[in-house]
Order: C-alpha cells, then sequence, then structure tokens
C-alpha cells in the first residue's frame, strides 16, 4: 500500500519520542499465552504517558434481570488475545501513533452501590487528568453515569452516541435513583449531556409505557429505533449524527444487548430484533471524524454465552473504538 512519506515506518514512534506500546504478536507468543491484559498490552498502574487506556469496571450491583457482568472485563480481555493491530477494513494503525495500554480494574465496593459511584468517579478523574482517554470494559450499564461525572469535569457537558435496547432514563428502579437502567436520566438531570448532540440507537422491545422513548426525544435526543435499522446500512444515519453532534466532544457508549441476541446472547437484558454485528461496525466506524473523548462497551455477562462469542464481540467492538479516536493514523 501507498504510505506518507513524512510518517514514521510501521510500529515506530517519531523521532525523539518513546517507543510506542504495541499488542504481543501471535508469532512472539502463541495466543493462548502471555499477558492477560486488553490485547496483551503491557500494564500500567497510571495513564500519565499514555493517550489511551482500556480499564475494566468489573461492577454489576446496579443489573435488574440477570447478573454476571462484573466478569465481562476479563471475559473481554481473554478473548482480545484474537486482535491484531491493523484494521483491514480501514486501514487504520493505532498503535502506530497514539501509546494505548491497560490500566486494569477499577476497585469498586462489590457490596456497596453509592461507594462504587464514587471510587469509579475518582479513578476516572485521574484518568483523565493526564489527557488520557479511557476506553472502558464494563461491567453493567450503571457505570455509564460516574464516567459521563468525571467528563463534564474536564470537558463540560458532551455529546454522546448511544447503542442500546434500553434508553436507560427510568426515574428510578424499586426506588433507587441510580442502577442500569437510570444512568441517562441523572446524567441529563445533572447537565453532563448537551442533549442536542446526543444519538440512541437500536431501541426497541416492550415498556411500560410510550415515555420510555419519548422521554429522551423530549430533551433532544435523536432516537433511533431498532424498526429503523432492519434491513439497511447504517452508513448514512451514521452521516446524519455526525452532522447532528457536529464538533465538540462526545462519548460512545455501546451496551452489547444492543445486538440481537442471536450476535451477542451473553448479556442481562436481552431484546429480539436487534442490530447486526455489521451494523455494530458500521456505527462505530461512522463516528470517525467526532472528537470522541471515551467510550464504553458494557453488559457483556460470559455467562449466559459459555462460546465466548459474546466477549469475542465486545473485545472487536472495543478495537473499533480504539481505531476512530483523533490522532489514529492510517496507512
Amino acid at each position: 500500500m501507498t504510505r506518507d512519506p513524512n510518517q514514521p515506518p510501521l510500529n515506530q514512534s517519531p523521532l525523539n519520542q518513546p517507543p510506542l506500546n504495541q499488542p504481543l504478536g501471535g508469532n512472539q507468543m502463541p495466543r493462548f499465552a502471555g499477558p492477560a491484559t486488553m490485547m496483551r498490552l503491557p500494564a500500567h498502574d497510571s495513564a500519565a504517558g499514555l493517550d489511551v487506556g482500556f480499564i475494566g469496571v468489573p461492577l454489576d450491583t446496579g443489573t435488574s434481570n440477570r447478573p454476571g457482568a462484573r466478569f465481562g472485563p476479563r471475559a473481554i480481555r481473554a478473548e482480545s488475545c484474537l486482535l491484531r493491530p491493523y484494521n483491514m477494513a480501514t486501514r487504520a494503525a493505532p498503535f502506530d501513533s497514539l501509546m494505548v495500554g491497560d490500566l486494569g480494574d477499577v476497585a469498586i465496593n462489590t457490596f456497596n452501590l453509592q461507594a462504587s459511584i464514587g471510587i469509579i468517579e475518582a479513578a476516572y478523574d485521574e484518568i483523565l487528568s493526564h489527557n488520557c482517554k479511557p476506553l472502558t470494559l464494563g461491567g453493567d450499564h450503571t457505570i455509564a453515569l460516574p464516567i459521563l461525572r468525571a467528563l463534564k469535569r474536564k470537558y463540560g457537558p458532551v455529546g454522546m452516541v448511544h447503542v442500546d435496547a434500553h434508553a436507560d432514563i427510568n426515574d428510578h428502579m424499586f426506588g433507587e435513583k441510580i442502577a442500569h437502567g437510570t444512568p441517562f436520566r441523572r446524567a441529563v438531570e445533572e447537565g453532563l449531556l448537551d442533549g442536542k448532540r446526543v444519538a440512541q440507537i437500536g431501541l426497541r422491545g416492550t415498556g411500560y409505557a410510550a415515555d420510555d422513548f419519548d422521554w429522551p426525544r423530549e430533551q433532544g435526543f435523536r432516537v433511533v429505533q431498532a424498526e429503523e435499522c432492519w434491513y439497511r446500512s447504517l452508513a448514512p444515519l451514521m452521516e446524519e449524527i455526525r452532522g447532528q453532534l457536529g464538533a465538540g466532544p462526545v462519548y460512545l457508549s455501546f451496551d452489547i444487548d444492543g445486538l440481537d441476541p442471536a450476535f451477542a446472547p451473553g448479556t442481562g437484558t436481552p431484546e429480539i430484533g436487534g442490530l447486526s454485528i455489521t451494523q455494530a461496525l458500521e456505527i462505530i466506524r461512522g463516528c470517525r471524524g467526532l472528537d470522541l473523548v471515551g467510550g464504553d462497551l458494557v453488559e457483556v455477562a460470559p455467562a449466559y454465552d459459555t462460546s465466548g462469542n459474546t466477549a469475542l464481540v465486545g473485545a472487536n467492538l472495543l478495537y473499533e473504538m480504539l481505531c476512530v479516536l483523533p490522532g489514529v493514523a492510517y496507512r
């Protein structure tokens, strides 16, 4: 392929810069061995010096149906050993231009959801203080709220691309204001989101009232129900959404149950009639050009998919998120 002569050679840093981290290759170490990090990248105790950090939040205390997303980060990392550094489809070469590492897991409080929220906020405040963009391995969707709180302190209210079967705008769940079905109502109330710069894609299933999907519309969100996505490419949709979100910081939050359970059964609240993996790739790749400041992949519950396919999909989608971050080289 033709290369820009002004770019450094593949897998090398610009002159006078430290070498960039590289995933451990399958010809260096068998893929079933080596470090148990995301893509077998070097582990880091601090985000200092990193452009991007993969970080796990093994929390499922906010889950309303099937638990098990606490095991998501470990399963996603295990399946990520199959990934290679260069994106053959998009020509993205993220490890040629960004310093990327695995920051391990946030040490949440297994027995106290409210305490865990504070722990997560503090962890992301620290990551963001180093100008490191977090890519998060969930964990249930409750974790989006403390992450968005930290992002607001760094950037102000952000736009968001949210892929999910559910809008997650409940006012409460069993009287609790914070759970995996409430984060984006709290985010609106707290001014964490710029409502006119939010798109929710893949919403579907049964509900309790029309308000389940109408409330976010009233906040200015663009709501794209799954039925609008059936039998079509989502590339034109993403062109429209890029125009809607425009300039300014954007967060990408991807609940694995946005996909149809035929593709990703390992999740706590599956809904039929969902997106395909191809459409998921179109959505994430369609975010290229946005000022992405982070992303998450949540609700992988490995116990409900013993094949490992759901975690494998999650690992690939996180890699695709890495490939559309600002500053990625294309070869």
